[in-house]
């Protein structure tokens, strides 16, 4: 049995629906904090156990059976994060979990200053002293593109920090691959990176805003408290800001730069690009 926590969320419900098409539904179970709003699942023969991250006996009977697991990274500031993910592959490994794969992020690697990263870190390092073999799913950035861009689509301009190349990934393609690797039979030991094939920078977001919107959108460069200081203007709290200038700070390193072909071959298809994610934004 597989099992994936965070199935009513967009990434592990995403993973679910896909591992639908592979294998059979009884093979399939998911740990959720509110098991009504799975019931969808159910009604479709999925497993469905309550299960969070703050209480590791329901995550040893939610994981209970399971060959692997799919632990979807918390992202909350304010909690322990490192400890609720401790708490996860403890329950996974006390369950007998033969393979533990986690959603860790691209560049997940000392030295990054954007600080997530360092919840990434601590939890593969804790994978590995698991004693059961690990998958860190070190995915591209997929969350929605105006958090990186601002607000151009209203101001005709990208008016950012300097930033660098990411290769910004679809989350729908990251939730097929993710479905391939646990319904598959290759095994992927340690880290592995998972992004889209081309990494772009704002100046490369302006021309195809430019072309897809048919006006002139001009990339602004911003100095970074500059930056800090408009976003406080507009009502973001300084703290939220600052954890998002190290977003800029680590892509304008190249901590982001690379894009793994990985992601292609598990798909078997060209994945979306920056291009087709801006297209289908504007299209929504």
């Amino acid at each position: 049995m597989i099992v994936v926590t965070g199935a009513t969320g967009g990434l592990g419900g995403a993973t679910v629906e896909h591992l639908l098409t592979r294998i059979p539904a009884d093979r399939i179970g998911v740990s959720v904090r509110a098991p009504a709003r799975a019931q969808h699942l159910a009604d479709r023969g999925v497993r469905v156990r309550q299960g969070s991250y703050e209480d590791p006996a329901a995550l040893r009977d939610s994981f209970a059976g399971a060959e692997q697991v799919l632990l979807v990274s918390g992202n909350d500031p304010a909690a322990d994060m490192v400890g609720l993910h401790r708490n996860a592959v403890e329950a996974a490994v006390a369950a007998g979990v033969r393979r533990i794969l986690y959603t860790s992020q691209q560049g997940a690697v000392p030295g990054n200053p954007y600080r997530p990263s360092d919840v990434h870190i601590a939890t593969e390092a804790i994978l590995g002293d698991s004693g059961v073999d690990w998958t860190a799913l070190r995915n591209g950035a997929y969350g929605p593109l105006d958090q990186v861009l601002g607000p151009w689509q209203r101001t005709g301009v990208i008016a950012q920090p300097e930033d660098g190349p990411v290769p910004y990934t679809d989350r729908a393609d990251i939730a097929e691959a993710t479905a391939v690797i646990l319904a598959g039979d290759r095994p992927f030991d340690g880290p592995v990176t998972l992004t889209a094939p081309t990494a772009v920078t704002f100046d490369d977001f302006a021309e195809i805003a430019s072309d897809l919107t048919g006006r002139t959108i001009k990339r602004i460069l911003l100095d970074d408290e500059q930056w800090i200081a408009d976003q406080i203007t507009i009502g973001v709290p300084e703290q939220t800001a600052r954890l998002m200038l190290t977003w800029y700070q680590a892509a304008r390193a190249d901590y982001f730069a690379e894009a793994d072909p990985l992601l292609t071959e598990l798909l078997a298809r060209k994945p979306h690009t920056a291009a087709d994610r801006l297209a289908t934004h504007l299209a929504t």
